[in-house]
């Protein structure tokens, strides 16, 4: 009871810092959130940017549906899940006509589109988070665009400002645990990073976990580049032409291939313990060692489990879990396929 005393008094101190050591970083397991799109879209909140009529719109038409409907982008794995589209700038006659060209008759009822909605910080926040908890499986919200949800005088440029308003929503995409697109223009500027061309000051970038920058030459060009920079992801420059009948974008090449993270043979025989017929295994990390069959120590092999569980769970479906209890810690392992 001292010792609950004693931390009630130190943690209610208003000059409290939390702090967490190196080793404790290293002792607990953050479970990841799965991609949206393998290697190229990930939850949290980016910006794309691009000039006005450089093809924003029919881009982000593409990733909604493919996402909604769970199918590969360029190549790309795409994990499915419900979309909404902010399409703030359009009307519903001109969604139905560029849908239909882009993809015909194959339509979904998880991508939703809305026309109108409020501000932020005047009821925005509430109607995407109310959405989300009517969709529990929605992955992306598009808000096409930025410009069109800033909040009442927000069109002050500073870099407080713009910090301010992309914070406000990637508080909302984190607490979610979801991915949320701003579509945003360019500046007509040229400048030595291309990234530093989106309009507004660098608060934007800043408060982003990332961004997307379509460019093209000319206005009229089928072709354009796709430059791509985010804390998930590495950076990628894609070449994209543009299908002069359905008006969707294909990838023509991409300047560096995907890194491509090499197996990890600890993974690989945890997957080898957990299987369909033996789906749950539980122990200490000495019985797990036993198991696997490694030399590795038992902490060193806790702790490399506790780093990567994320990509356990991502390529080989399972869970892992460490905790600690009066007997001590214990590992548990469970197969978690996917759902069909």
């Amino acid at each position: 009871m001292e010792d609950i005393l004693r931390e009630l008094q130190r943690t209610s101190d208003p000059a409290y810092l939390h702090t967490v050591s190196m080793n404790e970083l290293y002792q607990n397991v953050y479970q990841s959130r799965p991609p949206i799109i393998d290697g190229l879209l990930y939850p949290g909140t980016y910006l794309f940017a691009g000039a006005p009529k450089v093809g924003k719109s029919f881009l982000m038409a593409q990733l909604a549906y493919h996402v909604s409907m769970g199918l590969p982008l360029w190549g790309y794995p795409v994990h499915k899940g419900t979309v909404l589209y902010l399409a703030l700038e359009d009307d519903h006659r001109r969604l139905q006509g560029r849908l239909y060209r882009m993809f015909g008759m194959d339509g979904t009822n998880d991508l939703l589109f809305a026309i109108y909605a409020k501000q932020l910080g005047l009821g925005l926040e509430e109607q995407l988070k109310k959405f989300v908890r009517q969709h529990p499986d929605t992955k992306l919200i598009i808000i096409d665009t930025l410009q069109k949800v800033r909040e009442v005088g927000g069109d002050k440029y500073s870099y407080a400002n713009d910090y301010e308003v992309v914070g406000k929503l990637k508080r909302l995409a984190d607490d979610c645990g979801i991915c949320l697109l701003l579509v945003h223009h360019t500046r007509k500027q040229q400048a030595d990073d291309k990234f530093d061309m989106i309009s507004g000051t660098n608060g934007l970038l800043g408060a982003a976990d990332g961004a997307f920058l379509l460019q093209k030459e000319k206005r009229t060009d089928g072709s354009a580049i796709l430059d791509v920079a985010g804390r998930d992801q590495q950076d990628q420059r894609m070449y994209l032409t543009k299908d002069k009948e359905r008006l969707v974008w294909e990838l023509e090449r991409l300047e560096t291939e995907p890194w491509v993270e090499p197996p990890d043979p600890v993974l690989e025989a945890v997957a080898a313990l957990v299987t369909a017929d033996s789906p749950t295994w539980g122990g200490t990390a000495t019985e797990l060692a036993a198991a696997l069959q490694t030399d590795m120590k038992p902490n060193a092999l806790a702790m490399r489990l506790n780093v990567r569980a994320g990509r356990l769970a991502a390529e080989y479906h399972i869970r892992y879990e460490n905790s600690r209890s009066h007997a001590g810690r214990s590992i548990t392992l469970t197969l978690e396929p996917p759902q069909a």
